[in-house]
This record gives C-alpha cells, structure tokens and sequence, in this order.
C-alpha cells in the first residue's frame, strides 16, 4: 500500500529529503503521492527548490500541529480533486 501524503524533512539520514522527493516523483509508483516538507530551513531559495521537485507544501519548523493538520487536509482535497480519487 502507498500513504495517501507523505512528510519529509530535508535533513534526513542516508537520503535528504530532495533526493526522496526527486526520487518519488521520478517512480510510476510513487509520483502521484502529494509530498509536504516540514523543515528548518526557512530560506526562500529552499522552498522554491523543493517546490521546484514537486513538493506541494512547504512549512518551517517548528509549526503548530493544527496547521500542519489543514495542511495535509487542504493537500489532500485538492489531491482527491485532481485525480477523481478519494483518499
């Protein structure tokens, strides 16, 4: 089974969070799967390039968890809007 949204952090052991987000956008498999990074890094030039790879929502830590929640329910509906699918 796949998650319905997947959260990733750019800094990440082995793989940092561009290169899983590169990496997920590039697979059959995984490309529709929406992706939201939670980070420290807060700068412009980050959040354009992991928008840049696909990912559709960018927040800074730290963040307050009822944002995070609309977050991956605004990511979700427009997801599900997208593709007709319910997830």
């Amino acid at each position: 089974e796949h998650p319905d949204v997947m959260l990733l952090d750019i800094e990440m052991p082995r793989m940092d969070g561009y290169e899983l987000a590169r990496h997920m956008r590039h697979s059959p498999e995984l490309r529709g799967i929406p992706i939201i990074m939670i980070t420290s890094r807060s700068g412009e030039k980050h959040r354009e390039y992991a928008l840049s790879l696909g990912v559709k929502r960018y927040l800074g830590k730290p963040f307050q968890e009822a944002i995070l929640m609309d977050t991956i329910f605004s990511v979700l509906a427009e997801t599900e809007a997208e593709t007709g699918a319910t997830v």
